[in-house]
């Protein structure tokens, strides 16, 4: 819960807003900031203060404990120009609540902490459990210092600026370990364990075979992902509360599918009282990974250990048609999380900037799409987070296609769409696609031209608004002029074209004409060529397609 605090109308108006905004995330606090501050200080998650960031410092010095339990504290002047992160930047979550709070307010987010400012990840805000000397490696970090980072597990991290060696470590282990006094430990939720137990069974029993068969295999329990078991025992309570105590989430599946799992050491006795001839072992097991803790048992119940493998993640990311401000927020957070960007060389350039320290960067030419979906899903096979890049939307004559085609169930994968350029050209020209449209790509260097001119002559006779992609290259000069042809014989000649070359960029030029006055040699493959339909008309100098043909005929009975 967040706490709003003001203490003037100016103030007050402002927390409105944000109350409104955000009901089931806030509660105001009214009465004296005084006693209002130490209330929702005690209450809430997260305050923000309509204050002066001097009066919310001596409101708050009082009552601080410490870095871990602090609420996070966020401070709106009274005009509402700025949203400080004062208190709990991280740990806190205040630095995200500033950004969050600027962008509905329409003030500038003020975010002080070190590792923020550079663009660099905070070391405990990985979402992962940590131990070690986390300042001292941070710090490291931010000098531009060697730090090694030793992955002793696979896990897919953002981008950090780490070196092969170094007097710093960042260790990613699932391993029972002390850190060194320059080595942070990254705790990865690589273990599954599974369980099985005798109905009754004790809490503290199970959870002391689960302890047991960790610590003697040398592993640590703040790398326990989840506690899987067979349906039957979803409901027991003492396994239930062993993933409780834990902090984990309790999985179950059938005995049916945990009977498919080949194990080493399968059992008469679950076989006879659940349906499978194993549960530890199985339910661990199931998904895949290396076994590191055979069935143990006790006197009323089993476990196992399993290592699951990581699952990399892939975003195939849509950059837009080239202008910043038409790169969606969503895409910008993508670049930022990655730790490898796979992409077009001159895409790449294009957000070069938005990329975090440490950020592998692999980039290739012209004619190598295949390629790079194939390597952005090896990567993520690896267990890296990658952003693989494409302009406009990513499944819009993109990347999303041939990578999809590459990648299967072991990897997850994130959609990021972006504006196409048939959307920014739209834009320019008026609007064209006010109703029912298809584009269409002349390129027949992957689809032979028979299947591209039967789709034109749909597209004709079904009097559709038609966008061409790729329309014409010093190679390919003869397929525009030869689809025009087709539309022709389908709309008058002064049906309205709108011609746009490099949409939203600095270069952008665009003009509307007719399908009878187009000179097909003005067109290369940076334009978008969009042909109305037999309802599109010109209304001060833009292409307008109605949203339906009553309206149109509607508007021309009133001339």
């Amino acid at each position: 819960m967040i706490g709003l605090i003001s203490a003037t109308a100016a103030g007050a108006a402002a927390r409105d807003r944000l109350a409104a905004a955000w009901p089931e995330r806030t509660r105001v606090y009214e009465g004296p900031v005084k006693e209002a501050v130490p209330a929702a200080f005690a209450e809430c998650e997260q305050l923000v203060c309509f204050l002066a960031t001097g009066a919310v410092v001596r409101l708050l010095a009082p009552l601080l404990t410490e870095k871990a339990a602090d609420p996070g504290v966020v401070c709106v002047d009274e005009g509402g120009r700025f949203a400080v992160s004062l208190l709990g930047g991280h740990g806190g979550g205040a630095n995200e609540l500033a950004r969050e709070v600027g962008a509905l307010l329409g003030a500038e987010p003020v975010v002080t902490t070190a590792t923020d400012a550079v663009g660099l990840p905070g070391l405990d805000t990985l979402g992962l459990p940590y131990e070690g000397a986390v300042a001292a490696v941070s710090r490291a970090l931010l000098d531009g210092e060697p730090v090694a980072l030793a992955a002793e597990v696979a896990w897919p991290l953002p981008p950090l600026p780490v070196a092969d060696d170094g007097a710093y470590t960042i260790r990613v282990t699932d391993r029972d370990a002390v850190p060194g006094e320059r080595e942070v430990l990254l705790r990865p939720p690589s273990l599954v364990v599974g369980v099985g137990a005798s109905k009754g069974a004790p809490a503290e029993e199970v959870l002391g075979l689960i302890e047991g068969a960790l610590r003697e295999a040398g592993l640590t329990a703040r790398s326990v992902g989840r506690l899987a078991t067979v349906d039957a025992k979803a409901g027991e309570p003492g396994i239930v509360a062993a993933a409780e105590r834990l902090g984990v989430p309790l999985v179950t599946y059938s005995a049916e599918e945990l009977a498919g799992v080949a194990v080493p050491n399968p059992s008469a006795a679950p076989l006879a009282a659940v349906g499978t001839p194993s549960v530890a072992e199985a339910a661990a097991l199931l998904g895949g990974g290396e076994l590191l803790v055979p069935k143990r048992k006790s006197a009323m119940a089993t476990c196992a250990v399993v290592r699951r493998p990581a699952r990399g993640r892939l975003a195939v990311v849509g950059l837009g048609p080239g202008a910043r401000d038409l790169l969606t927020p969503r895409a910008a957070a993508e670049l930022r999380r990655a730790s490898v960007v796979v992409g077009l060389d001159q895409y790449v350039d294009q957000i070069r900037d938005l990329l975090r320290p440490g950020t592998r960067v692999l980039q290739s030419g012209l004619g190598a799409e295949e390629e790079r979906a194939r390597t952005a899903v090896a990567q993520a096979r690896a267990g890296h987070a990658v952003a693989l890049i494409g302009s406009g939307d990513a499944g819009v004559y993109a990347m999303a296609s041939p990578a999809l085609a590459e990648a299967s169930d072991d990897i997850d994968v994130v959609g990021v769409p972006g504006v196409t350029a048939a959307l920014a050209a739209g834009a320019i020209l008026g609007a064209p696609l006010g109703h029912d449209h298809v584009s269409i790509s002349l390129s027949d260097l992957h689809t032979p031209w028979e299947v591209i001119e039967r789709r034109v002559r749909a597209a004709a006779e079904a009097d559709l608004v038609v966008t061409f992609y790729n329309p014409r290259s010093r190679g390919r000069d003869w397929q525009l002029p030869k689809a025009l042809a087709i539309l022709a014989g389908h709309r008058e000649p002064g049906t309205p074209v709108g011609v746009v070359r490099n949409a939203s960029r600095p270069d952008e030029s665009s003009r509307v004409t007719t399908l009878a006055a187009l000179d097909p040699a003005s067109v290369d493959m940076m334009t978008v060529v969009t042909v109305g339909n037999t309802a599109t008309r010109i209304i001060a100098g833009r292409m307008v397609t109605p949203r339906g043909y009553r309206w149109q005929a509607s508007r021309e009975e009133s001339k």
